[in-house]
């Protein structure tokens, strides 16, 4: 028997715990080339992304994108995001926009825990509404948090819950920019 797959949530945060500022923009965490590669190896593996209505509506922008031989890092994520299957949590959204995606009208944890109990491949999840749920139903077993360099006093908060989630840290890498990758397990 296989070992089940891994939930992850990986996000982009401010120093300061944003993943956008307060009026939604997210420009000040694009990744540098060194970041980029990084990320782009760590979900190497994933095989299905967990969308929030607004995460998809904001990464649907890599099904369409070519991109030139000047940015091969930025190639490969929109390759790799295109192979990935892509679930899309909403009541809200009636169609995709996207190939490999499906919509579902609300996120049932039973039915998250039978996709991680079948899945081949680990599966991330992306955003922070969708991702707190998930934690808060002990369904998420790490996170990996990519800190840039900078503070934003308000804006969407990476994890909005409210449940205290204890977690042991399992690796650190320092880049360059200033960014940090913080990869953490979960203790449940």
């Amino acid at each position: 028997m296989s070992a089940m797959a891994k939930l992850v949530y990986s996000m982009i945060t401010s120093l300061d715990g944003y993943i956008a500022d307060a009026s939604g923009d997210i420009v000040w965490g694009a990744p540098d080339a060194e970041v980029g590669a990084f990320v782009n190896e760590m979900e190497r593996g994933v095989g299905t992304v967990l969308y929030g209505r607004r995460m998809y509506e904001t990464m649907v922008f890599w099904e369409t994108f070519v991109g030139t031989d000047d940015d091969p890092i930025e190639r490969d994520f929109a390759e790799r995001w295109r192979s990935q299957d892509k679930v899309v949590f909403s009541t809200t959204l009636t169609e995709t926009s996207s190939a490999r995606t499906r919509i579902e009208p609300s996120f049932v944890p039973d039915d998250v825990q039978r996709l991680k109990d079948t899945a081949t491949a680990d599966i991330t999840i992306a955003g922070p509404h969708l991702a707190s749920q998930a934690i808060e139903a002990r369904l998420v077993d790490e996170m990996h948090m990519y800190v840039a360099p900078v503070t934003l006093g308000g804006g969407t908060s990476a994890y909005p819950g409210d449940a205290l989630t204890p977690l042991e840290l399992v690796d650190v890498d320092r880049f360059e920019s200033g960014f940090i990758h913080l990869r953490y397990r979960f203790n449940h």
